[in-house]
């Protein structure tokens, strides 16, 4: 979700494309050109996401030696691999078959030879690679050594099957020595989960008094907070695969049950339909290309199934589809589970997982993040680096309409409200470029405005995550996290929805927060309480700088608190727990 090393900006693509020229014919050059939309041009907030390390660095794998690949000893070989895997694997795959960066295999890299991908390592391309070397991140040995390395057959991490996650699965109290009722006097449903992006934590923090009631170690770099039905367990899922889950019932909530699910991994939900209530729970691993299906109460393993398949568009098998967002349906026993690169959407049915029925509607590929309508029967998701949003009805189980947004769309759970003029309208911002865009989602009474954009905003800037606004709120609020200008990066854009075409407010979130030093202070998600008038935003600044959240009057846009604590390293994701419980953004 959030890199670890911010590249600086790919070099103009004439300065690119004369670095390749100096080594290369022309006509060579032109066959590198994007030629299809999954070499699209990045932008640098594109860069900076995808340039996130991989938990797979530390993973043993198995090395295959090609005999016409350039010769490289085991020292230089491991190194290359631990630089690929911290900054290359986001885009170009675990295995290098490519996503949304285009294959590294020997089949393509051994015809070019190293002094070509020397070149183009260093000096980047017009299609978004970056100028490693240029910009400073890689040393003019590296760059050589990373050339040699792509040469060589990738190595192959290993799989993680039913007999691995039982050795990590702990339950740490048994459901019959929890509690039978609930043991403090916190305000449950507004408590807040907090990411502690760098430390492998999650604070806990009480939403009414603002003081954090627990730091909880979890998986590192957890990716999102997910609630049960119930509202009295909360799981986490960190980028290491790692799930805990965390009794709100106890004295001071703490993990009660943990497992690793793979060995990378971005989501968990659990069971939400009626008469399932706290039953089940899901994830979906990076790596291997998977998602498991657990026992509710206690984490344990119980159903195992691959994504490896076809892709879309083109139908060619593909191995590594990582397994990104998914929801839990409303309407029947279904997880929605969204397959990036494949682009297929599945509605897997767990009523019973024995005999698992699994409908698979084709959507659009490079499949990310989303949330449900207002109405809670469509999921809108975003299919990034194809520019779409995917509607799919989760009642009748069919995609409804694929609808073109702006570039690289990222809404998080996206953003419900009634428009004046188009009635109720999902929203997202986008990676790739400054724009808004609201899609009407109402095919009743505003059917001729439904799975469309119907409005596009213009926001400060391109890099945005996060989108949000909330049932009792007149504000919709953009985030800009990733955007190269920390002016614009360390604020966020704010708008009246009764009053769109105004334009938006600034809120200088950073500067409020009263950091002393010269951190990043990126300002992420937006998270409204349960009652729905305050907002919550992450100051996201390094391990070794000082971090806070800040909390905004949403009636009068005003300061209204800063929690500032050592503890507060890397606050990244924040979810409160009604808002989460509920689907309600």
């Amino acid at each position: 979700m959030f890199p670890t090393r911010i590249p600086t900006r790919p070099i103009p693509r004439l300065l690119a494309v004369a670095a390749l020229a100096a080594v290369l014919p022309l006509a060579a050059v032109a066959q590198d050109k994007p030629d299809d939309e999954t070499h699209k041009d990045l932008s640098p907030a594109e860069v900076k996401y995808q340039a996130a390390g991989s938990p797979l660095v530390d993973a043993p794998m198995h090395q295959s030696t090609n005999p016409k690949a350039p010769p490289m000893t085991q020292a230089e070989f491991d190194l290359a691999r631990k630089i690929y895997f911290e900054r290359c694997a986001g885009c170009h795959g675990v295995l290098r078959k490519g996503a949304t960066g285009k294959p590294l295999t020997p089949d393509v890299t051994l015809p070019k030879g190293t002094d070509y991908l020397k070149v183009f390592i260093a000096y980047g391309s017009p299609a978004g690679m970056p100028n490693w070397q240029t910009s400073g991140e890689m040393t003019e040995k590296e760059v050589d050594l990373m050339a040699r390395y792509i040469q060589h057959d990738p190595p192959m991490p290993p799989e993680f099957g039913m007999a691995e996650m039982k050795q990590t699965w702990k339950v740490i109290i048994p459901p019959d020595q929890r509690p039978k009722k609930k043991m403090n006097s916190y305000n449950i449903e507004n408590i807040f989960s907090t990411t502690l992006r760098d430390t492998g934590e999650v604070a806990i923090i009480d939403g009414d008094t603002k003081q954090i009631i627990n730091i909880v170690k979890t998986g590192y770099a957890v990716h999102i907070s997910r609630l049960s039905k119930s509202g009295r367990y909360l799981f986490v899922i960190g980028r290491d695969a790692k799930i805990n889950m965390i009794d709100l019932w106890m004295a001071k909530p703490d993990n009660v049950a943990e497992v690793r699910v793979g060995l990378e991994a971005r989501s968990v939900e659990t069971s939400k339909y009626k008469g399932y209530d706290d039953k089940l729970a899901i994830a979906g691993s990076y790596w291997p290309p998977q998602f498991t299906i657990m026992n509710g109460d206690t984490l344990e393993p119980l159903k195992i199934v691959a994504t490896r398949g076809m892709t879309v568009d083109t139908q060619e098998y593909h191995p590594e589809p990582r397994v990104a967002s998914i929801v839990a349906s409303h309407f029947k026993p279904e997880f929605v589970v969204n397959v990036k690169e494949t682009g297929q959407t599945l509605l897997v049915d767990y009523s019973n997982i024995d005999a698992l029925k699994v409908t698979t509607i084709g959507t659009a590929r490079f499949l990310h993040d989303g949330g449900l309508d207002s109405s809670k029967r469509y999921f809108m998701v975003a299919a990034n680096n194809s520019n779409k949003i995917a509607a799919v009805d989760l009642k009748d189980g069919k995609l409804t309409k694929l609808i073109d947004v702006g570039k690289i769309p990222h809404p998080g759970r996206g953003a419900n409200f009634v428009h004046p003029k188009y009635g109720p309208v999902w929203s997202t911002g986008h990676l790739g470029d400054e724009t808004i865009a609201l899609i009407g989602t109402d095919p009743v009474k505003h059917p001729q405005n439904a799975w469309k954009v119907v409005q596009t905003l213009k926001g400060q800037g391109g890099g945005a995550l996060f989108i949000k606004s909330h049932p009792k709120s007149t504000h919709l609020y953009s985030d800009t996290p990733l955007n190269p200008d920390p002016k614009i990066s360390q604020s966020v854009a704010v708008f009246d929805i009764k009053n769109l075409d105004k334009g938006y407010t600034v809120l200088p979130i950073a500067e409020w927060a009263g950091l002393n030093d010269d951190g990043a202070k990126r300002v992420t998600q937006p998270e409204y309480n349960k009652a729905g008038d305050e907002v919550w935003f992450a100051v996201w600044s390094a391990k070794n700088k000082q971090s806070a959240l800040v909390v905004v009057d949403d009636k009068t846009l005003k300061l209204k608190t800063v929690i500032k604590d050592p503890r507060l390293i890397t606050p990244t994701g924040h979810f409160n727990v009604y808002n989460t419980q509920h689907d309600v953004y």
